[in-house]
């Protein structure tokens, strides 16, 4: 066994040139094959290497090695890591008495049914199969398999129950969780913001082993400690790998999707519509997508909860289930909303009197004044209102002497839509500047947090002010405000407006539900936006629909598959995949070039129609069209284009 500081993957990645079919470079031991020596085949994790080659294992490990596990041997004259693939399997182009051997067995691996799912992610989302492997491997060297143990005993079910532990007939989360139509199926379950998950969880371990993923390690420990506290059998995810191999209640955050489970009975996504549950680096994999397919090929069921339901959960979802109206309208705080259309505009009258009284009379408050990676908003200096397309769906700025939209590409003077003014004024914003007014007006220090500043904020303060990093940073506010939401509910994005209530439902759970003294704010000159109206309400439902058609539309997802290409090779590849479009029409019928855009980017949209999968279409095409020697990044579902 591995002492517990070796790592499989060396610190740096080399890059080398494609080697020969069989590993003639290597200078490792080449005797003849011997009894009970093993044929396998690996993956090397090299950088810009897909490539997999044959080599002997020595019969001294022929018990150890399987599939995924871990394993080190010589590459053109470099010592490597890689995972094994396939077992005892017959050589191509080499004879088996030319295979050189492996030089270590390092560890265990992903289990044979987490590689095939990693193969299928890696198509999916159109990315090299090593950095799937990586992320679905152990941070440690471990040495043997854990053997398997009982499962753990729940507690005894009251007479009349159901016998999956206890269960109140007045708890709708766990009775949907564990009842008959939930099993071996996707559910859509829509909870309030501060839900309490555990009573579900603790119900779904006594039907068997159960996965469970969230968007952030701290609520992951904190599940974790609750369950054990319940004497749940828990393996928190990463450190505990090898943990899942016994049986229990797998935990962890993006990447426990990937962790080995004993007997896999349920799968869990905790605020499936987080973006964090996306992979930034390519390829781009989501582990909401990835819980539902883990769960299909295994047959069992899968929950995906929210406070807000993305479109993409709601779409693949064979059932949706809703809190009790009463109950999801007690979960989401008073929300009051600060018209600002008659404000005076600019930055130095940001903070409403409105909202100074309030913050005056709260002992803690959070202020979210987004401005990183945000395009600059406009607004008519004669009426207030913020300048947008015709149809006021979506927010123009100004280029070249004039209006654009950059998500559909309307184009008018520098004109006002609503009353024809023509004298416009840009809104700057700033966090630090925003600050020291505000510190100013209520006489007590205030807090600066960004994302960049990979610091808490200043404990001595009890407001803070920050873009929504700010959000992680407490447990509990008294007083959550959103200075400008339009930054958000305008942003020239597809998903403006689900990440826009994303926000909202992050702010719910750190001030409480109606019960709670605590108020959440929102300063906007959209007062009439669907978002603002569904927080109001406490309603998400009634944003649904309208941002449905609009999606559909566009054939953006869940309604296609979209790509983002982009990189110095980005031309090159839009060029050959027109080329590859235009050879067979008839096939490829659906797919939109979009761009390039001034940054040079591009899009590949692939409409769904009929029974087709949009998304096996898109990597079906994405495979076809050659590789420009350029940089180049594919980004399949990119979140914030």
């Amino acid at each position: 066994m591995s002492t517990g500081s070796e790592r499989l993957f060396d610190p740096g990645q080399f890059e080398i040139a494609p080697p020969s079919p069989a590993p003639t470079g290597a200078v490792v031991d080449r005797r003849a094959p011997e009894p009970g020596d093993r044929i396998i085949r690996v993956l090397p994790d090299v950088s810009g290497l897909e490539r997999q080659f044959d080599y002997r294992c020595p019969a001294r490990w022929a018990d150890q090695v399987a599939v995924g596990s871990l394993v080190r041997f010589d590459l053109n004259r470099r010592r490597v890591a890689g995972w094994v693939t396939e077992v005892d399997v017959t050589p191509t182009d080499v004879d088996v008495n030319d295979l050189v051997a492996i030089t270590k067995v390092s560890s265990v691996g992903p289990p044979p049914d987490v590689m095939e799912l990693a193969r299928w992610a890696a198509r999916r989302w159109h990315g090299r199969l090593a950095p799937v492997l990586r992320a679905a491997s152990p941070p440690r060297m471990i040495g043997a398999r854990p053997s398997s143990r009982a499962p753990s005993k729940p507690a005894d079910p009251p007479d009349g129950s159901t016998g999956v532990g206890v269960i109140d007939d007045g708890d709708w989360l766990v009775a949907a969780a564990v009842s008959a139509e939930a099993a071996a199926r996707t559910t859509c379950l829509e909870v309030g913001p501060g839900a309490d998950v555990t009573p579900m969880l603790e119900a779904l371990q006594a039907l068997g082993d159960c996965l469970v993923v969230v968007p952030d390690v701290r609520r992951a420990g904190r599940l974790a400690g609750h369950l054990r506290r319940r004497g749940v059998r828990v393996h928190l995810q990463p450190n505990q790998w090898s943990g899942g191999f016994t049986g229990g209640v797998v935990i962890g955050a993006r990447s426990a999707v990937w962790a080995p489970v004993a007997d896999l009975r349920s799968v869990v996504v905790l605020d499936e519509h987080d973006e964090s549950l996306q992979e930034e680096r390519v390829p781009t994999w989501n582990a909401r997508d990835v819980a539902v397919e883990r769960a299909r090929r295994a047959g069992a069921r899968c929950l995906l909860v929210s406070a807000i339901p993305s479109l993409a959960a709601r779409h693949v979802a064979d059932r949706l289930v809703r809190a009790p109206r009463s109950v999801q309208r007690h979960g989401w705080p008073v929300t009051e909303v600060i018209d600002r259309r008659r404000d005076e505009l600019g930055f130095s009258n940001l903070f409403s009197s409105r909202l100074v009284e309030m913050l005056r009379s709260a002992e803690t408050a959070v202020l979210v004044l987004n401005r990183t990676g945000r395009a600059r908003l406009l607004a008519c200096r004669s009426c207030g209102e913020l300048v947008r397309t015709e149809d006021g769906r979506h927010v123009m700025i100004e280029d070249e002497g004039g209006l654009v939209a950059p998500l559909t590409g309307e184009r008018r003077p520098l004109v006002c839509a609503s009353c024809a003014g023509t004298a416009l004024k840009r809104l700057q914003l700033g966090v630090g500047r925003a600050a020291e007014q505000l510190s100013r007006l209520l006489g007590r220090p205030v807090a600066e947090l960004t994302g960049a500043a990979g610091e808490g904020p200043d404990s001595t303060a009890d407001v803070i002010l920050g873009t929504e990093a700010a959000l992680h940073a407490v447990d509990r506010s008294d007083v959550v405000a959103f200075l400008d939401f339009d930054q958000e509910l305008l942003a020239p994005r597809y998903r403006a407006g689900e990440q826009a209530l994303a926000l909202t439902a992050l702010a719910a759970r750190l001030v409480g539900g109606r019960q709670a003294d605590g108020r959440l704010v929102i300063q906007t000159r959209v007062p009439d936006h669907r978002v603002v109206k569904a927080v109001v309400a406490g309603d998400p439902g009634r944003f649904v629909q309208a941002e449905a058609a609009q999606r559909g539309e566009l054939g953006f997802p869940p309604f296609g598959a979209l790509a983002e290409i982009s990189g110095a090779g980005a031309s090159a590849y839009a060029a050959g995949l027109t080329a590859v479009v235009d050879a067979d029409p008839g096939r490829w019928s659906t797919v939109r070039l979009l761009g390039p855009r001034r940054d040079d980017r591009y899009l590949i949209s692939n409409p769904a129609t009929g029974d087709d999968d949009p998304w096996e279409l898109l990597a079906e095409l994405l495979e076809a069209v050659p590789r420009p020697k350029q940089r180049l990044r594919i980004a399949v579902d990119p979140p914030r284009v």
